[in-house]
């Protein structure tokens, strides 16, 4: 219920649908018990249990005055139509009264509908906002699946088990009130008797109930698990491929699969068994009153009379309806208790990158990039140790050695995709967590290893944050990176769309695709990891020549594996294992004979 009543927040803002809705489901509601009570006084006329009143009673708001007024009525519709002709009229409004009934219920399903979609709408909103908001770091330790999976099993879970629930939930405890209400004027005694019949059927429904979130909560993790493989084997289908990996995959999915249906229908079979197990529970309830309220009129103590008993099992089965209803709705909040609590676990993730209140702007790079003293640790396993090292403004540094030294961790630091767990980051002197993170950010070009593109055109590839930017300035910026050639062979040149991931386009044009885009942007900072890594001998050359131009007045911040495209850098870096082992020029680390003059040989670079 708490999980409801927090999803129910996200509806303030719409809670004028939510009113009507209880609005136009009271007038549905009155009309509908209306239409149900309009023929016991009629009854009570034809079969003389009332006498006929034909003088014009004091209308008072009571149930004596109501019923005389109403008998008055009826008495002069009998004189003046006979006993047919009355029949006819209370037929047809009977019929009128159900169209009345049936207007409101419309109005009040509409109004619930935005109510409840608009709710939906903000929660899937804000889970993606958070998936955007949340850093690096936590991506890198989530699984695909289980994001995809939010976002998508578990808002439906709550579009059509929770949201579905919340008119009933609301609703049919109105229906009941008044049900109850008008029963109670009936026979207070036989209305007692069935309060206390109802509760059995309600208690076993509720065992029901929790039976279903357990299973709901493992269907949707299960639902996780294989959205994560289909995801995994879609990003790795290349190599599946080339090394005749299908029925290893195959294997692994289907046993994923295997474990969801089971799950299924383990749910479904509990979810199936409330609404037959209801319905005979209600069943052997209206059996019991009947046999109770047949006694009270038959017995020799008569204290009900049969027009008035036969009132009150009409709408005695009418009680049953919303009672269900409002036990199918409350299984369904039950049920959807597991995947809303997965879609507030990801909202209550803590953003470890927070910008801070005060934050200050920053538009330009007036003296240098500077990293004091700076560790990192993930985890608790150290990825950089003490790390001093400072850029000046428009001079370049490189970051080389083997895998894993934690040069892409150190690059990472600067915008900050992480932050430090010791030392400091600074720009300008300033510590980078005193700055507002889209200035931050705004004052680098970022090209990384993997070239990110997604399934939009080319020209708003390139223009990538940058919206309203002229085609002109795209092209200026293609040309540089020495992409305009291969783009205008492309079938619609730059409005050609380059799919998911830019997989119509080769490694090289992605890189190339990428370069540019980090041209456009035209930033102070740049960080180049493995900029040029997926081209070509000859397209190398070239980007690099570009590259070089663009880096010119510029601070720059390069990774490379590729030793020849760094050597024009003002120092080079050397990284192992998370420290500095060597730092220099070209020419005095090659001279030195160290671990940069090693990896130069390995490279047979001179």
């Amino acid at each position: 219920m708490r999980q409801f009543l927090r999803i129910l927040r996200y509806g303030r803002p719409y809670r004028r649908y939510a009113v009507l809705n209880g609005v136009f489901n009271l007038l549905a509601t009155v009309f509908h018990l209306l239409s149900l009570l309009l023929f016991i006084p009629f009854l009570r006329l034809l079969l003389g249990q009332v006498a006929a009143v034909h003088e014009r009673p004091v209308f008072t708001w009571s149930k004596q005055g109501l019923q005389d007024f109403f008998n008055w009525g009826l008495t002069w519709l009998i004189d003046h139509q006979g006993q047919l002709g009355a029949l006819g009229l209370i037929s047809l409004a009977v019929v009128v009264l159900f169209l009345l009934k049936n207007i409101f219920r419309y109005l009040a399903v509409s109004a619930i509908c935005v109510y409840r979609n608009r709710i939906v709408h903000d929660l899937r909103s804000a889970v993606y906002d958070k998936m955007l908001e949340l850093p690096l770091r936590y991506h890198s330790g989530e699984r695909k699946g289980d994001l995809l999976s939010v976002i998508t099993n578990d808002m439906q879970v709550l579009e059509y088990s929770v949201m579905y629930s919340v008119e009933m939930v609301f609703r049919e405890p109105l229906s009941v009130i008044l049900f109850l209400a008008t029963m109670v004027t009936l026979s207070a005694k036989l209305t007692i008797i069935s309060l206390v019949l109802l509760p059995l059927s309600g208690l076993l429904i509720s065992r029901i109930s929790k039976s279903l979130r357990r299973r709901g909560t493992r269907v949707q993790e299960k639902s996780a698990d294989l959205l994560a493989r289909v995801e995994e084997t879609l990003s790795g289908i290349r190599v599946v491929k080339a090394f005749n990996g299908e029925a290893y995959m195959r294997r692994r999915f289907e046993r994923e699969n295997e474990l969801l249906t089971r799950s299924s229908i383990a749910l479904l079979r509990r979810q199936d068994i409330a609404s037959p197990l209801s319905e005979t529970m209600g069943a052997a309830v209206m059996a019991a009153m009947a046999y109770i309220g047949g006694s009270l009129v038959l017995g020799p103590d008569s204290t009900l009379s049969g027009d008035s008993f036969l009132g009150f099992i009409i709408i005695f089965s009418q009680l049953l309806t919303p009672i269900k209803g409002f036990s199918q709705g409350w299984s369904g909040i039950v049920r959807g208790g597991a995947s809303a609590q997965r879609v507030f676990d990801m909202l209550a993730v803590e953003n470890t990158v927070k910008e801070r209140p005060d934050a200050r702007p920053i538009s330009g790079l007036k003296e240098g990039v500077e990293f004091r003293d700076v560790t990192f640790a993930y985890d608790g396993a150290p990825v950089l140790r003490n790390i001093s090292l400072r850029v000046a403004k428009g001079r370049s540094v490189a970051l080389v050695g083997t895998s894993g030294g934690g040069k892409t961790t150190l690059a990472g630091l600067l915008p900050r995709f992480f932050d430090v767990t010791g030392g400091q980051v600074l720009i300008d002197g300033t510590d980078i967590r005193d700055l507002r993170i889209v200035d931050l950010r705004g004052l680098m070009g970022i090209v990384t290893q993997d070239s990110i593109l997604f399934n939009d055109t080319v020209a708003n590839n390139i223009a990538f944050g940058k919206p309203g930017t002229s085609e002109a300035d795209i092209r200026r910026a293609a040309a540089i990176a020495n992409a305009d050639g291969f783009i205008g062979q492309l079938e619609s040149g730059y409005q050609t769309t380059i799919g998911d991931g830019g997989n119509r386009l080769s490694g090289g044009q992605k890189q190339r695709v990428a370069i540019a885009r980090a041209v456009l942007k035209d930033p102070p900072i740049l960080i180049l990891d493995e900029a040029t890594s997926a081209l070509d001998t000859e397209s190398e050359r070239l980007v690099q020549d570009a590259l070089f131009r663009m880096m010119e007045g510029r601070t720059a911040l390069v990774i490379a594996h590729r030793l020849s495209t760094i050597q024009h850098c003002d120092e080079i870096i050397v990284l192992d294992k998370g420290t500095i082992i060597e730092r220099g020029t070209h020419a005095q680390l090659h001279a030195a004979g160290g671990q940069y003059r090693k990896l130069c040989d390995m490279q047979a670079f001179d």
